[in-house]
């Protein structure tokens, strides 16, 4: 029985998770769940996994939680420190990281601290601290299983296969909404055409990372560190049936593809059995109906998002940081009408522009920058900075 920490579990990976647990109930227990404010889905997750502990990060929350959770006895946490604690304890063998943004962070480091194999869906864990990620996953001997379906699809074309011979990897992205939109119609979009994914049901803020092509630049950085690559070995493809998650290319010229239906259970499932595979009844590709596949290079001009990310990566230091603190502010800001789409990629190049480099050795290091570039464009655009 492998006991599971899901951090995030009321998200759209948080639930693909539960659901994987529920096919398996002589595999797998849900031990402890988390949320960030949906406090009614955490109670209802709750009731029905029977977990020894959940946490709900918005502390005034907490009571409710409470109230709807007073026949269970399951322990209620709050905050940040509720969220490390259930990434640590003794109790627990995996930890799903599925927090949105830097929040997931230092969860995740408690957790590798503590021994855990972490089922990584929060990318910009490795986006802001990969480096010392990476340390830590040696120095601690456990493993980082990606979940992300490029990234669990570029670790299921490397099985077997030794590092040296890998040429390039290409990762998959579907384009979103706006793929075949001119960019003078960019002004135009509104917060629900950004929200209209053509292929995926996921949380509004990496929908809209989808629809400015930045989920795919923090993608670009996440497998830097996760297959220790350099960054000319990275390339990116618009595929837009996204059927094929992504591909690795040898350096005899041959390519492995893993391709599958787009959904998320199945990356999950690898991550939790790995590296055995075990049957599930989820849905499977009708190849009579697959007519073509297409492949195009992504548009930098129009989604400028993506070659940030390649900047900030190739420039390192605390850039990512910077890149994905701008991102989650301006994202956001969209998200509640304060700027346009197009001002995205225009404060997070401002923000990339006006940052000094310093050397993090530390996750507090890294926590300082994230708050100072928030702090920046906040005061910048004359608001106050979200709690």
């Amino acid at each position: 029985m492998k006991r599971i920490t899901i951090l995030g579990s009321t998200g759209s990976i948080g639930t693909n998770s539960l659901d994987v647990i529920k096919r398996f109930p002589e595999r797998f227990q849900a031990t402890y769940l988390s949320a960030n404010a949906n406090v009614k889905m955490l109670a209802e997750q709750a009731k029905a996994f029977r977990p020894k502990g959940v946490v709900i990060m918005d502390e005034r929350l907490e009571p409710e939680l409470k109230t709807l959770l007073k026949d269970e006895s399951i322990e209620v946490m709050v905050g940040e420190e509720g969220l490390c604690e259930i990434a640590r304890r003794s109790d627990v063998d995996f930890v799903i990281g599925s927090v949105v943004g830097f929040a997931g962070l230092k969860p995740t480091v408690e957790a590798i601290k503590a021994g855990k194999d972490v089922g990584l869906a929060n990318k910009e864990t490795l986006v802001v601290g990969g480096s010392l990620i990476t340390h830590l996953v040696n120095e601690n001997n456990t493993q980082l299983l990606p979940i992300d379906s490029e990234h669990s699809a570029i670790f299921q074309c490397i099985v077997g296969e030794r590092p040296e011979f890998i040429g390039k990897i290409i990762l998959t992205a579907s384009g979103g909404p706006f793929r075949t939109w001119d960019k003078s119609d960019f002004e135009s979009i509104t917060v629900a055409d950004a929200l209209n994914h053509p292929n995926w049901k996921m949380g509004s803020k990496i929908t809209i990372d989808s629809a400015t092509m930045m989920n795919k630049g923090l993608e670009v950085i996440e497998a830097k560190w996760l297959f220790d690559l350099e960054l000319e070995k990275i390339d990116v493809l618009v595929h837009p049936q996204s059927i094929v998650h992504s591909m690795v290319e040898f350096k005899d010229g041959s390519v492995k593809a893993q391709l599958g239906v787009p959904d998320m259970k199945v990356p999950i499932q690898y991550a939790l059995t790995h590296p055995e595979r075990i049957y599930a009844d989820y849905d499977r590709l009708d190849w009579t109906n697959i007519k073509k596949l297409d492949f195009e290079t992504p548009d930098t001009e129009k989604f400028r998002c993506l070659a940030l990310a390649y900047e900030a990566c190739a420039q390192g230091g605390t850039y990512p940081t910077v890149l994905n603190a701008a991102n989650e502010v301006a994202v956001d800001l969209f998200l509640n009408d304060k700027i346009p789409f197009v001002k995205i990629p225009e404060l997070i190049e401002e923000a990339m522009q006006a940052h000094q480099d310093l050397e993090a050795t530390c996750i507090d290091d890294l926590v300082e920058v994230d708050k100072h570039t928030r702090q920046r464009i906040h005061e910048k655009k004359h608001l106050s900075v979200a709690e």
